[in-house]
């Protein structure tokens, strides 16, 4: 297993814009499901820092299994430990803005303005990563975020300190997709994971020992092992992608995840969709099919 991740994982292997949009499904389609195994612990009366707390033990405990002495060498060495604290900050930043505009925004106007975080992405990747965003990139990204407003219809959204909230939340996401890109091609997989996972696991605990902790039963230990594990999973696919497609391609990706969650929330929770819904799920459908096919002709 770790000869197999450090396959994966080492930095500057070339791959196809294919396979990052294949693996940027993957991981969104597990970041999906890790989100609706915290909603039903949340949602029993566990605190959100207490299950953020374990997932990030488990993912730096994987880490550490898999890169054992080697990983902890190059986390001293590394010549980005600064980038790489930057994007954990800038990370954790986005969290706590969107959790804290989560409890004021109905679902579906948080939805919309924080998908703003895919657009953001793209607008950012042209001075700092210089891509050279094409038609058909900025093509994809308005039809997939058109896509999020019909599926989410969030009808009456005015400007307010929550709407501020998510939308820094939004433009904090959207850095973070372009440090992720830059420290992508010049470090492991696993390297940058543990650096991002360390910083949520030292702040969490200090959340877990001032604040409380509660015992979970048979029931929250199984969802929080899924947390740990599709945590580990879907970061890990991500940070691949990344070394596979450019940020502005990952963008469009990422609006696959406003699907995943509909679907999910009907499995787990009997949510029955919208017309509005599958309407908005042909469009982002439709962008990420215009994207595959635009970027294959490129190639």
């Amino acid at each position: 297993m770790p000869r197999l991740l450090s396959w994966f994982s080492r930095p500057g292997r070339a791959a196809t814009s294919a396979t990052g949009m294949a693996l940027g499904v993957l991981a969104f389609f597990l970041f999906a499901m890790h989100d609706a195994c915290i909603k039903l612990l949340v949602g029993g009366g566990m605190p959100v820092w207490q299950v953020l707390f374990v997932r990030s033990s488990m993912i730096c405990a994987i880490c550490l299994a898999a890169g054992r002495m080697r990983l902890l060498e190059r986390v001293v060495a590394t010549p980005i430990k600064r980038t790489l604290m930057l994007r954990g900050l800038i990370t954790l930043a986005a969290w706590l803005c969107y959790y804290s505009a989560a409890r004021d925004l109905p679902l579906a106007q948080l939805l919309t303005l924080y998908f703003a975080a895919p657009i953001m992405t793209t607008l950012l990747a042209v001075p700092l990563l210089q891509e050279r965003v094409t038609a058909a990139r900025w093509l994809s990204v308005g039809v997939g975020f058109a896509g999020v407003v019909v599926a989410c219809d969030p009808g009456g959204v005015a400007l307010s300190w929550a709407t501020v909230r998510v939308l820094t939340a939004a433009a904090f996401w959207g850095y973070a997709m372009i440090l992720m890109r830059q420290t992508a091609m010049r470090e492991s997989n696993l390297l940058l994971m543990f650096y991002t996972n360390i910083l949520f696991l030292l702040v969490t605990a200090v959340a877990c020992a001032t604040l409380g902790w509660q015992a979970p039963d048979s029931r929250g230990l199984l969802l929080l092992l899924g947390v740990g594990l599709l945590g580990a999973a879907g970061q890990f696919a991500l940070f691949e992608a990344m070394r596979h497609a450019a940020a502005s391609v990952i963008a469009t990706v990422e609006y696959s995840a406003l699907i995943w969650a509909f679907v999910l929330g009907f499995l787990i929770w009997g949510d029955i969709p919208r017309v509005a819904v599958f309407l908005g799920a042909a469009l982002i459908l439709g962008a990420g099919g215009l994207l595959i096919v635009t970027e294959r002709r490129s190639r």
